[in-house]
């Protein structure tokens, strides 16, 4: 019989070690919870606490927890989580999600929390929805991070990437590098961040979706930086600058996780180049995975995007265009401490449906 215990993991090096030692045994995860995401959180004054599960003296499990603080209420956010070893049995699942659920009831009572939410990173069945379910969850209004994504194995060779993606997204590839005025610029350079937010900053207001602002953005990316876990792809038409995206490399895969592009140059195939030469950084890199992170859920295949009314089916279909496969994820759980909670539900309700998604 497992007998289960959790612990605080302190910020020290030897917390670092032993938490990304951990991580690199689960197979299901996502840089959301990486130690430096936590790092990131601290810097934009969002108090976080990391936790382990404990089997024995082992870790079986960990989560970050953020503190969100909104005009409507505080919640504790565990993103991508809990993380737990690929083995674990829906009991022992089910006893972490107890363990983790008891743990920040005590810091969601110091902290006023109004309720918690949990996006995990357990794959969508009723095994595992039934887990939330049965501990007194409920489906949370909105998403905050990717409950589909679309992800491809790269460890093959160049050529047989090529070949296993949608020929129209092949030829584009091809066309984009004999065209001499578009270049793919690869970069660390903070500087360099002043034409990502232009472009990114663009594509929120033609689209019209809310963009992080400068401040995250730069804090993002600096504190990835240090460890050598984020870079800038910007694609450019005649010099100038027509596509951009911030990748994260963390643990053998790669994320495309910011990106903007400007509507006069969406007639040249920048934005196709641009990914193929991310993916061979990724590879160069030695990752085993690219995560194009979210896609509308509503589509399975190209016929699909035709009948969705998803906000992001074009991007979708973009994506997919690379080969591939999707991934469902359980979706957002949220856990009601208090009765305004509902304002927050109310309020989030009606963002959810003004977006359409």
């Amino acid at each position: 019989m497992i007998f289960m215990e959790i612990k605080e993991i302190n910020s020290s090096d030897a917390g670092k070690q032993e938490w990304e030692n951990f991580l690199l045994q689960c197979k299901e995860k996502t840089f959301l919870q990486s130690w430096n995401w936590g790092e990131f959180n601290d810097k934009m004054q969002r108090k976080s606490w990391r936790f382990g599960v404990y089997n024995s003296g082992k870790m079986i499990a960990c989560f970050l927890v953020s503190k969100i603080g909104a005009r409507r209420g505080i919640f504790l956010f565990v993103p991508h989580g809990p993380v737990t070893i690929d083995q674990l049995s829906a009991k022992d699942k089910k006893e972490v999600v107890e363990l983790l659920l008891g743990r920040l009831k005590e810091v969601a009572k110091e902290e006023k929390a109004v309720f918690i939410r949990i996006s995990p990173i357990w794959v969508r069945n009723e095994e595992n929805i039934d887990i939330f379910k049965s501990l007194g969850f409920r489906p949370a209004p909105v998403h905050m991070h990717p409950e589909t994504s679309w992800e491809l194995e790269i460890s093959g060779l160049e050529e047989n990437l090529l070949m296993q993606m949608r020929k129209t997204t092949r030829y584009l590839i091809r066309q984009a590098e004999k065209n001499p005025d578009i270049k793919i610029v690869k970069s660390q350079d903070t500087k360099d961040l002043e034409d990502f937010n232009r472009v990114y900053s663009e594509t929120g207001k033609r689209q019209h979706f809310t963009v992080y602002n400068k401040k995250y953005i730069e804090t993002e990316f600096e504190t990835l930086m240090k460890d050598n876990q984020a870079c800038l792809f910007l694609g450019k038409y005649k010099n100038e600058v027509a596509v951009a995206a911030m990748f994260i490399f963390w643990q053998g895969a790669c994320y495309y996780h910011h990106s903007g592009s400007l509507a006069e140059y969406n007639k040249f195939p920048i934005s196709y180049l641009l990914q193929w030469e991310a993916i061979k950084e990724a590879k160069k890199r030695g990752c085993n995975l690219y995560n194009f992170w979210g896609i509308a859920p509503d589509i399975k295949e190209e016929a699909d995007v035709k009948k969705s009314k998803h906000p992001w089916a074009g991007l979708s279909l973009f994506k997919m265009g690379f080969g591939g496969y999707k991934k469902d994820y359980v979706i957002a759980q949220d856990y009601i401490l208090s009765q305004k909670y509902w304002m927050n539900y109310i309020i989030e309700k009606i963002r959810r449906i003004k977006r359409g998604l």
